[in-house]
Formats: structure tokens, sequence, C-alpha cells
């Protein structure tokens, strides 16, 4: 690894010191080191955002699973490796804690380390024959209603056969790692990371007997707006467009992943026991 992207939370001034020492830290070892141009890092070169993932060869992160997420739109089609260092408050994938930040980098620099590879979504919102967004999600696509809007229609396809029809408040659409985000919060199962599988969990249907569904990551799954009510559909939090009546919601498994690297043993329940809080009173 030659070149280094740092990519720090952009509202917590800690991260961005951080962050600025890690360069000078690189630096200091040779590395070439780059940051986004929209948000330059003092001391490293920036760059267009859409170009960090090919010129580098490691992306740090230093923030939350939110900030993890921006940088998994920046890398879309390239499996560079990212380190996430967590100053957020769960971190699920940023989870080296920050007091470690310069052992993680030189375990990583010195190939002592494990890549995971997590699966991403690819999105597309269709209105008639039009695709008018297109995207990648790592945790979830959100269809939702807005603040005055009514319980709304979708109509569920999965891989060209009828689903359902979700009379709800709206509908997830996830992969493993974004089960433990919003799925989770509206009554979703975790899966762990290496389940090849995408979770359709309905948001307070109408009917109780509408539950979520796990379903393999090959199959395509289309939603469609049957209502005339309000309605939002979110690209992990990230982007987005209200819907229309009629409007589609079409969504497969990536070509691409991201690639998260670990440079110690923790496994994913230790995770979610520390971050869950499994076990306390």
């Amino acid at each position: 690894m030659r070149t280094v992207a740092l990519i720090p939370k952009r509202s917590k001034p800690e991260a961005v010191a951080l962050a600025e020492k890690v360069a000078d830290w690189l630096i200091e070892r040779g590395m070439a080191v780059l940051s986004e141009d929209a948000f330059a890092v003092r001391g490293t070169t920036p760059v267009p955002g859409s170009a960090l993932a090919q010129a580098a060869d490691l992306v740090v992160v230093l923030g939350g699973d939110g900030t993890l997420l921006h940088a998994a739109r920046l890398t879309s089609g390239h499996e560079v490796p990212i380190l996430g260092v967590n100053y957020g408050s769960l971190g699920f994938m940023t989870d080296v804690p920050r007091e470690k930040t310069f052992e993680a980098l030189e375990h990583t620099l010195a190939g002592r380390y494990t890549l995971e590879k997590r699966t991403k979504l690819s999105v597309e919102i269709v209105r008639g024959d039009k695709t008018i967004h297109a995207g990648e999600v790592l945790n979830d696509a959100v269809i939702a209603k807005t603040a005055l809007a009514r319980i709304a229609d979708l109509e569920t396809n999965v891989a060209g056969g009828y689903l359902a029809t979700f009379r709800a408040d709206g509908v997830i659409i996830s992969t493993p790692t974004g089960s433990s985000a919003y799925s989770l919060a509206a009554g979703g199962p975790l899966l762990h990371p290496g389940v090849r599988a995408i979770v359709v969990t309905p948001i307070c249907p109408h009917t109780f007997t509408q539950r979520p569904i796990v379903l393999p990551e090959d199959v395509p799954i289309e939603l469609k707006l049957l209502s005339d009510d309000e309605m939002f559909a979110t690209l992990d939090g990230q982007s987005g467009l209200p819907l229309k009546r009629s409007d589609r919601v079409l969504v497969r498994r990536s070509p691409t992943g991201i690639v998260l690297v670990r440079s110690d043993q923790a496994s994913y329940f230790a995770v979610l026991r520390n971050k869950l809080r499994w076990g306390e009173r």
C-alpha cells in the first residue's frame, strides 16, 4: 500500500484533527495521502471524491457508520479496502477504537489484517419507462411516507413473481450489513454479514401478519407504489427523491461490494454484545 485516502467525519472537529495527525504520520513513512476535495484534510492532496477509489490503495474512515456509508458511495464500483476508526456512537462497521488508530494502521501497512467483503445492492427508481434515479446501498433502500402521508400500498414482486402488497408506512430492503440499522428498529432480524441474503421489512404494517422476510441475495425485487400518498425513497440515508403513483423501485445485488479491513480478531458477535449491550441489566 502506497497511497491512502482519508475521510473524516466533517462535523466532528476531533475526527478532523486526528485525520491531520494520521496524514502527518503516513507522510513521514513515505506514503502519498489523499482527501476529498469537497472537504480537504490539511497536509493531504485533495482530489475529486469520485477519483479517490481509483487512486487509493486504502481508505481510512474516521467517523461513525454514516461516514463509512459516505465512503462506500465514493468507492462505488471499486473494492478498495476500507479501515474504519470509530468516532460515532454505535460503529458496527467502524470498529477500530480511536485510541488504537495508529496501532491499527501499523498492522494494516505491515500486512497483519484480514479482509471482510460486504454485499451492496443496486437500486433503480423507474417512472414510466425512464430511470429517474439510480445508486448503490450498503445498508438499505427505504421507501417510507412523509410526515403527513397516510398508509400506503406497495406491490412487491420477487424474481418476477408476486409476493404481497404491503399496506404500511413503508418498506425497507436491506443487506445483512443493514440488518442492524433501520430494519432492526422496524422489527427485522439480525443477519450475519456472511449470510448471502436480503431482508424485506415492512414499516408499521396495517396487518400484523405482514412480517419481515429473508430472501436469497440473487433474486431481483420490485416495489410499485399503488397509492397517491406522499412517499419518499432514500438510499443509505444519503440520497433519494419523492415518489409518485406507479413509480417502481428495482433492487438487486450489486456486482461489486465493499471490503472492510479487520486488524484484530474481534468477532461479529463481540461487536453485537458490545454495541447492543446484550447481557446488561
